[in-house]
């Protein structure tokens, strides 16, 4: 370990690993990032093309179109008289 080659070998390495800002752990702490990043994306990009097919469902059938509103947003005709029932919990039996 006397040898001075060695010695500022081991610093360099030592140096590049864990101290400098663009050390391995920062390299790996940042693939981790991107690779989340990129999962978020595939997974926003699957909601998308789901609800742009839903989209194009109700777009093109009125009859669906009827139905999502009374669902979603408990529309009604007029004159039409809408009750609500909330389903049975399973702890009231």
């Amino acid at each position: 370990m006397t040898n001075k080659y060695t010695l500022v070998t081991l610093f360099f390495v030592i140096w590049m690993a864990f101290l400098d800002s663009s050390s391995a752990l920062i390299q790996w702490e940042l693939d981790a990032r991107l690779r989340a990043l990129e999962d978020g994306i595939d997974f926003y990009q699957r909601e998308l093309e789901e609800t742009q097919r839903q989209l194009d469902e109700l777009a093109s059938d009125p009859d669906k179109l009827e139905k999502f509103a009374r669902e979603t947003y408990w529309m009604h005709k007029p004159g039409e008289r809408v009750a609500l029932v909330a389903p049975e919990s399973e702890s009231d039996e």
